[in-house]
């Protein structure tokens, strides 16, 4: 195997620990919220912790990069998540299961920065359409595989084996970090991170965010996943006050990942086409008409929240693949430490913002209104954001990204 395939693989299973983490955890929180007595806004604290422990490793992650070698920095934190992991399946206590949290998400949060600017460096511009897919696809089968599976834990067994089964995976991971990785360069003389180090290198990320490529992408990718995920866990929520088991709640997402693969298609082989502007309207228009329609769901049938799931499925995934295309297509070779960086802190403060705001949006409507009005509001606000890009999409210019593309 090819020393760029291995790389990918590894960056690649760390991403799927990540989403494993999102996805699986949050088909549990009925059940954790009965056992540990947690409230609403607890139960959000359950992923906005994790959430915020990634962010909070993500901004130094360039220098811890330079610091430990990047080898060094995969096996560290594989060997903290999975640590976590298991003090996370044993908590007794929702306060305790935050913290820990908190701790996988520091663990967890350097997995991908440094996994992806590694992949991405040993790729050629031409060839990252098609790691991107791949990456994308990981994104649509493990969000579609776990919260399923995770559903039958929680009802075979508990929920502490959601978390349980974090283990396997990561010591996988770990094992072939150990194995395929390069030996790190001998370490050379770190500056310490001072306040004139933090300045320059936030100043680095400043000038790769005037990119207008990457601002539209993060700005994508900023609502596109975060105010699904956010939905997903109200859903949940609504789902189970209609009468839905956890099974049925997971299964939801194997549609959703059905259509998440005709998007990532759709992207993969027209994107050098046709550049991401119509890709990126076609995207979020479906994403926004399957979130105002889930009122519409009640407990006669499981037809109509498939149907809406994959039309969610197929509109994020179209936005999340072009605009992760986007985002590094002039972005140089040497820069790209500091774009991953910039790209994954956008990233995860997608996914900490949105469940944060549409669970705050609930239960504050929740206070004042009925249930059913709430999960109404919430849902049609949250196609409301869903369509918060679309002026800056509208202003892309598709023939600079068709030249930049060419060969």
């Amino acid at each position: 195997m090819a020393y760029r395939n291995k790389v990918a693989l590894v960056y690649l299973l760390g991403f799927a620990l990540d989403l494993v983490n999102m996805f699986a955890a949050s088909i549990a929180y009925p059940d954790i919220s009965q056992q540990l007595h947690a409230s609403v806004t607890q139960l959000a604290w359950i992923g906005n912790a994790y959430m915020l422990g990634l962010i909070l490793v993500i901004v130094p992650s360039v220098w811890l990069t330079q610091l430990f070698g990047e080898k060094r920095l995969i096996v560290l934190s594989l060997t903290l998540f999975s640590v976590a992991s298991l003090c996370v399946a044993q908590a007794t206590s929702i306060e305790a299961l935050i913290g820990y949290r908190l701790l996988q998400g520091l663990g967890g949060g350097l997995l991908i920065p440094v996994g992806q600017a590694m992949a991405y460096r040993h790729f050629p511009i031409r060839d990252r359409a098609r790691l991107t897919s791949v990456i994308l696809l990981v994104a649509l089968l493990v969000p579609a595989l776990s919260p399923a599976l995770g559903g039958w834990m929680v009802e075979a067994l508990t929920w502490r084996w959601v978390f349980y089964a974090n283990l396997p995976l990561t010591l996988l991971t770990l094992l072939l970090a150990v194995c395929w990785l390069q030996p790190d360069p001998p370490a050379q003389p770190v500056l310490p991170m001072t306040y004139r180090r933090i300045r320059a290198g936030a100043a680095n990320m400043g000038r790769l965010f005037k990119s207008p490529l990457l601002q539209v992408a993060m700005l994508t990718y900023l609502f596109i996943p975060g105010i699904f995920i956010g939905t997903q866990l109200v859903s949940i929520l609504y789902l189970h006050q209609l009468g839905f088991s956890a099974t049925q709640t997971g299964m939801l997402m194997l549609p959703w990942a059905l259509a998440s693969a005709l998007g990532i298609t759709l992207s993969r082989y027209q994107f050098n086409r046709l550049g991401p502007k119509p890709l990126l309207l076609l995207g979020m228009s479906a994403q926004a008409a399957g979130i105002a329609l889930l009122p519409q769901i009640d407990s006669s049938s499981i037809g109509l929240p498939m149907a809406l799931y994959a039309v969610m499925g197929f509109g994020g995934s179209l936005c999340s693949s072009s605009a992760q295309n986007t985002a590094f297509i002039d972005i140089a070779p040497e820069h790209m430490g500091h774009a991953s960086a910039l790209w994954n802190l956008n990233r995860q403060l997608s996914f900490l913002l949105g469940p944060a705001l549409m669970m705050a949006l609930f239960g504050t409507l929740t206070a004042i209104t009925s249930t059913s009005h709430a999960f109404a509001l919430c849902f049609a606000i949250g196609g409301a954001l869903t369509l918060v890009p679309l002026v800056p999409v509208l202003r892309l210019d598709t023939s600079r990204v068709l030249a930049l593309l060419a060969p």
